[in-house]
C-alpha cells in the first residue's frame, strides 16, 4: 500500500522524523489547528508567558487539565511504529513539537522535544525541577498557583508563546545531515520548528509529508500522503518487513 514510501526509507541512510500534534490525536489528545483543535475552544493567549505572569491561577487551571489528559494518554500505533523503525535502524532521530512524551512511551529513544515536556515543571526563579505529577497533587490539595520553596512561581517545562524553542540549533544541525525527513501530523506553520523539514529539503534530502490537511510545504514535498498516520506508519513497517523477509 505504501511501497513508494518504503522505497524512500530503505534507500536513505540518515532518516529523521518530524512530528506535530496530528500524530497524537489517535491517542485522544486534541491537536491545535485542526477542525476540532484546541485553539477552536481556547484563545492561544492562555498558553503565553504573559498570561502565566498576569493570571497564574487561571493558567494552571488550564494546564492542569491538559496535563491530566496527556498523562492518561497511551501511545498509538503510529508512535509504536516509529519506535520499531528506530529499533530496525531505519530512523535515526525523532524531532517533535509535542510535549506529551508519547514517543518515549512508544519505544523511541532518540527524541528531541522542541517545545519541552509536560512531564516536568520548574521554578521560574531558582529553576528547581519538579515532577509534574507532584505539582498536580499540590494543585488538587488547593495550592493554586503552585509556589516553590524559594517563593517563585512553578510552571510547566514547556515552551509558551513568547518564548524561544528549545534545542533548535541541535535539531537543525541534525536536519542538515539527513537525507530524508518524514513529517508526520504537523501543519508545518509553526516557526522556527518548521525549519527542520525545510532544512532537510534545502540540503538535498527528501521530504515526505503525512498529514490530513494541506501544509505550506506540500509543493516542495517528494510525496504527500493524506491518510491517518496511525494507519500509514504500521502499514509502512509491515511493508518493510515483507521486503526484508523476501530478500533473506
Amino acid at each position: 500500500m505504501y511501497e513508494k514510501l518504503a522505497e524512500y526509507l530503505l534507500s536513505s541512510t540518515y532518516v529523521i522524523v518530524f512530528t506535530g500534534a496530528g500524530i497524537s490525536t489517535a491517542s485522544g489528545i486534541s491537536d491545535f489547528r485542526g477542525p476540532n483543535g484546541l485553539w477552536k475552544k481556547y484563545s492561544p493567549e492562555i498558553a503565553s508567558v504573559e498570561f502565566l505572569q498576569r493570571d497564574p491561577k487561571s493558567f494552571w487551571e488550564f494546564y492542569s487539565t491538559r496535563m491530566r489528559g496527556l498523562f492518561e494518554a497511551e501511545p498509538n500505533t503510529a508512535h509504536k511504529a516509529l519506535g520499531e523503525l528506530e529499533r530496525m535502524g531505519l530512523v535515526q532521530w525523532i524531532i517533535t513539537q509535542n510535549i506529551d512524551g508519547l514517543h518515549q512511551k512508544g519505544g523511541s529513544k532518540n527524541v528531541i522535544e522542541l517545545h519541552g515536556t509536560m512531564r516536568k515543571s520548574y521554578c521560574s526563579v531558582c529553576f528547581e525541577s519538579y515532577d509534574s505529577m507532584d505539582i498536580l497533587k499540590r494543585i488538587d490539595s488547593g495550592e493554586n498557583p503552585p509556589i516553590c520553596s524559594c517563593g517563585g512561581l512553578i510552571r510547566p517545562d514547556v515552551v509558551l508563546f513568547g518564548e524561544s524553542v528549545k534545542k533548535i540549533e541541535e535539531a537543525l544541525n541534525i536536519a542538515s545531515e539527513a537525507d530524508m525527513v518524514l513529517s508526520i501530523g504537523s501543519s508545518l506553520t509553526v516557526y522556527p520548528a518548521n525549519l527542520v523539514p525545510k532544512t532537510v529539503k534545502d540540503s538535498g534530502g527528501k521530504l515526505i509529508i503525512v498529514n490530513m490537511q494541506e501544509t505550506p510545504f506540500d509543493y516542495m514535498a517528494d510525496e504527500v500522503i493524506r491518510d491517518p498516520v496511525e494507519i500509514v506508519l504500521p502499514e509502512l513497517v509491515k511493508e518493510i518487513k515483507e521486503r526484508t523477509k523476501a530478500k533473506s
